[in-house]
């Protein structure tokens, strides 16, 4: 392989007949056949970069297709930044705005682990990112040495073990309340100066996977300073301006393989004028930059300014000298689709900006926010694709990808035991790869991902797999492009809440009301229930998607797959099984919307003319709505831990929301009738009337058990003993999964016992009423042979029976 600016790169060009090499652009590369029987093939980077993805490519294509495979091609990028946004929680007194959840605290650690940055880099690179965005409130003292002010800087690594509230302001105060501060744990002890070498270490490694680092900043404050030196987070204070301006500098000094620095303003600024904000940001930022390329005159470096409450000419005439620096690439930062990408492929936020902007003859990075997708594997190409090829391209000069409500580091949430845990785009890296390959090349097309699926997984039809994963990741852009809340802590889909000033519930759940009030994203064409309502009650013509519509597309969706999901063998990879898991849980989600969808526009028809048809229509999709939650639930909470405690909508608890779905089904007037769940297919079913040592027990008034009748009389908290013997065909991992209903809400947990060792508990929880079946999961080791299989439940569980699936 061989780059452009290579002195021999002529010659070799020449001699392999390339026609094309004066084509390619900054990170582009040509792939070239030559040779007797095409047998030759040259790899031509415009430099270093585009040499490496030209490697990459082939290499691709020799493992998933063939070598035969290899074709001519020219490729360059056509997003020239694909970034990652990534909050980074530092240290419990450097935070970051995700610090109050689980998805910060528990990767602390991992933020001052090199082996998780080369994994992630090496990542990014495979999937042709070439920037990692580092969001912090104030990294200054956990990353630099400033000498003006040498005892801010701080040494080792704390996490605190202090109580923690669920909600805290959205503004990002209170991160250092005394309860939080006043105990931790020192993860790491390590100097300031260690630190810094850390930091340059991680930076150079970026470097040689074209991977370059920008660091962003929220204003003003100031954790961490502990007082020191009369430094507050006021404007008029000298003493703070000065103090970052040569932060920053010594930021910029400090780093040389740092290639960008960024500030947003206005978070923690609420006491001041637009243009007052701008004139700090600019004496502090703007001049600590300028103070370092004074001394570095050949440093070139990018200054990113999110465009956030002040319009961006007013922040463009601030700016004029950092704009005018030849050494200095300028760009504003916007926030492309709120807080979810996952809405619609047409965006509609961003045309004044681009209006203000054009005028300026400047360029943006877009703020491609991710609030939607944390546990489960998504990947839609078709929309990922659609989504780029839409964002406005003449001034663009890239995007950074992340959440501000997840720390994309090191899975904690699987219940799957493997150690080390995968890092997150490993877990999600369907998802990753969509975002960076299509940013790289939208014209990509729909075979590759076939054949890297098949590549992955072998055993499946790929094709198959693409349409049934592309299906069941439609349904998070499909409900939330109808049900709009467009901040984060306005909507998240995963557990269907938000902050409860926003739902007016006490949990935040959203219920129908929410549904009929809150308005469709104006880019899908969809129609609010409202709109659907009057039009349908006086029999106009609508134009648009109807809220209906909306809800059988989300079911068509869902179904395909299920269907697909479904029929697939349970003998299969780890990674494939719990694939298959998640699109199934992503489906079911799919269908609790759809029918909460149809719930809520026929309660908002049955609120205008009373009619009771309207009502028991209502009643009818809760119930399906509440059943499917369940079965989402269910399976989710089989592979992955729950509550999570999130920064912007608090603890997202599963359980607790499925009370909320079935209090729907009573508050409207209606009475419990939910679909039950089916056993998972291709595993043997040991029935519970079969074991049980009290025959007396068994009854068959309930429908929609399997076998001759279930086990419990639903009365008193007398223990009922069940015992099977499983005759395993080969040791290892095994799934049992217990099919029941409960006559009444409590949690039980049950101790569950194999071949005489207890082996800790399983939940069996509220089923929402009698007759409702349902099933909980847990995985066991089994030995070869005959394996005993014990669990005591009160009589309050009806017991219908245990599945057991190879693992």
């Amino acid at each position: 392989m061989i780059s452009l600016n290579e002195k021999v790169a002529s010659g070799i060009i020449k001699m392999a007949g390339i026609k094309n090499a004066a084509e390619l652009k900054d990170e582009g590369f040509i792939i070239h056949k030559t040779g007797s029987g095409q047998k030759t093939i040259y790899v031509l980077g415009y430099d270093e970069a585009g040499t490496m993805y030209g490697g990459l490519e082939v290499s691709e294509i020799i493992r998933v297709q063939g070598i035969d495979a290899v074709q001519n091609q020219l490729q360059n990028p056509y997003m020239k930044v694909r970034g990652t946004k990534f909050n980074i929680p530092l240290d419990m007194r450097t935070p970051t705005y995700t610090e109050p959840s689980d998805a910060a605290q528990k990767n602390i650690a991992e933020m001052w682990n090199f082996e998780f940055w080369k994994e992630y880099i090496d990542n990014l690179a495979r999937f042709r990112y070439n920037l990692i965005s580092l969001w912090s409130m104030h990294p200054f003292p956990s990353m630099v040495k400033v000498p003006e002010y040498p005892e801010v800087a701080l040494s080792d690594v704390r996490k605190s073990n202090g109580i923690w509230k669920e909600n805290y302001s959205l503004n990002g105060w209170g991160f250092d309340a005394p309860e939080i501060m006043k105990s931790y744990d020192v993860l790491k002890k390590m100097t300031i100066d260690e630190k810094i070498e850390f930091w340059r270490k991680v930076m150079a490694y970026g470097k040689q996977r074209n991977v370059k680092f920008y660091l962003i900043t929220w204003n003003i404050f100031i954790y961490g300073v502990d007082g020191k030196y009369g430094i507050t987070d006021k404007i008029e204070n000298p003493v703070t301006t000065d103090y970052f301006r040569k932060s920053v500098k010594q930021m910029v000094l400090t780093y040389p393989d740092l290639a960008g620095i960024g500030l947003t303003t206005g978070e923690n600024m609420y006491d001041y004028t637009a243009t007052q904000k701008e004139e700090w940001a600019y004496a502090t930022y703007g001049q600590g930059v300028l103070d370092a390329l004074k001394e570095q005159p050949e440093r070139k470096i990018d200054f990113i300014h999110r465009q956030h409450q002040t319009k961006a000419n007013e922040i463009s005439r601030i700016f004029k000298e950092i704009r005018n620096n030849r050494n200095i690439n300028f760009l504003f930062s916007f926030k492309y689709a709120q807080a979810h990408v996952y809405s619609s492929v047409n965006q509609v936020f961003h045309q004044d900006f681009v209006k203000d902007i054009q005028g300026e003859n400047l360029k943006t990075l877009w703020t491609l926010r991710n609030d939607d997708v944390f546990y489960f594997r998504w990947g839609a190409p078709d929309f990922v694709r659609d989504f780029i090829k839409n964002i406005p391209y003449d001034v663009s000069a890239g995007y950074y990808y992340g959440s501000d409500q997840y720390v994309w580091g090191r899975e904690f949430m699987s219940k799957n035991k493997a150690e080390p845990r995968e890092i997150e785009i490993v877990k999600h890296w369907y998802q990753w790869m969509c975002w960076g390959r299509l940013g790289y090349n939208p014209n990509m097309g729909n075979d590759r991902f076939v054949d890297v699926i098949q590549s992955r997984f072998p055993s499946v039809n790929a094709q198959e797999m693409f349409n049934a994963w592309q299906c069941a990741s439609m349904i998070y852009p499909l409900v939330t492009g109808f049900h709009w809340g467009a901040l984060d802590f306005q909507w998240y889909i995963e557990s269907g809440q938000s902050q409860p000033s926003v739902s007016k519930t006490p949990s935040g759940y959203h219920d129908l009301t929410n549904f009929i009030n809150l308005k469709p994203h104006e880019g899908t064409g969809y129609i609010s229930i409202p709109d659907y309502v009057t039009a349908f009650l006086s029999n106009s013509d609508v134009k648009g998607i109807t809220p209906l519509q909306v809800a059988d597309n989300i079911i068509k969706y869902a179904d395909i797959a299920l269907n697909w999901a479904d029929k697939q063998s349970l003998a299969n990879s780890q990674e494939l099984k719990f694939t298959i898991d998640d699109i199934k849980t992503m489906a079911w989600l799919g269908k609790y919307y759809a029918h909460k969808i149809k719930a809520a526009t026929y309660l908002a028809i049955f609120r205008e003319t009373l009619q009771k048809e309207w009502q028991s229509k209502t009643i009818e999709e809760l119930n399906n709505s509440a059943g499917y939650w369940r079965h989402y639930a269910t399976l989710g909470l089989s592979n992955y831990y729950n509550p999570l405690w999130t920064n912007r909508v608090g603890y997202v608890d599963w359980k607790e929301n499925f009370k909320w779905a079935i209090y729907e089904v009573t508050s409207n007037g209606g009475k419990l009738n939910m679909p039950s769940m089916q056993p998972t297919s291709g595993g043997t079913i040991l029935e519970a009337e079969d074991v049980s040592n009290n025959p007396s027990l068994i009854d068959s008034k309930l429908k929609g058990f399997t076998g001759k009748g279930y086990v419990g009389n639903g009365e008193g908290h007398a223990r009922q003993q069940f015992k099977w013997n499983y005759n395993a065909p080969e040791s290892g991992e095994y799934i049992l999964e217990f099919r029941y209903t409960l006559n009444r809400d409590d949690v039980f947990p049950i101790e569950l016992d194999i071949n005489g060792k207890k082996l800790g508990e399983i939940e069996f929880w509220s089923t929402g009423n009698p007759g409702t079946w349902v099933w909980e999961r847990v995985t066991v080791n089994l030995e070869k042979g005959i394996n005993t299989i014990a669990i005591s439940p009160e009589r309050f569980v009806l017991l219908d029976h245990l599945n057991i699936i190879k693992n």
